[in-house]
């Protein structure tokens, strides 16, 4: 999920304010980038895939693409677990990326398969299904990206 929010107060009404978060990227050459996550210091890499003139060593930028949206549904439906008091260790996404055969070069298809764990009642179903395409990430995909959730209960 990114940003985090504030409660700003105008005149006696609340409202939640959204507050972005740094990240700060180094281009370290033959075709790989630094990125450090400001809040945390954490590091990633990225390389790009060897059909793009890279050595495919680490994450592409599109695979993050493709994992910010596996994350992503996986994080909101941890929110619905812990919200409905259940444990959903075990949860697992497999997601797969399609680039375009043709220029320009993009993400045409994401499909994620969605593999829950055992136990969960078939009156949540609807209401886990609904959250995950509500997901933040998948709500900011351009809309000629087709994104296809398969669900394994």
């Amino acid at each position: 999920m990114s940003g985090a929010f504030c409660l700003v107060v105008i005149k006696g009404f609340a409202t939640l304010a959204a507050m972005g978060v740094k990240i700060s990227c180094e281009y370290l050459g033959d075709l790989r980038v630094r990125a450090t996550h400001g809040p945390s210091g954490t590091v990633l890499h990225t390389d790009a895939p060897v059909d793009n003139h890279g050595k495919g060593e680490s994450f592409s930028p599109t695979d993050l693409t493709a994992t910010s949206l596996a994350a992503c549904i996986m994080t909101i439906l941890g929110i619905q677990a812990k919200g409905l008091e259940l444990d959903f260790r075990g949860l697992r996404v497999d997601i797969e990326k399609h680039m375009t055969a043709q220029p320009p070069r993009r993400i045409s298809k994401l499909e994620a398969t969605i593999h829950m764990p055992a136990g969960i009642a078939e009156d949540l179903r609807d209401r886990l299904i609904r959250a995950a395409n509500a997901c933040p990430v998948k709500q900011s995909l351009h809309p000629d990206v087709e994104i296809a959730l398969v669900w394994i209960w």
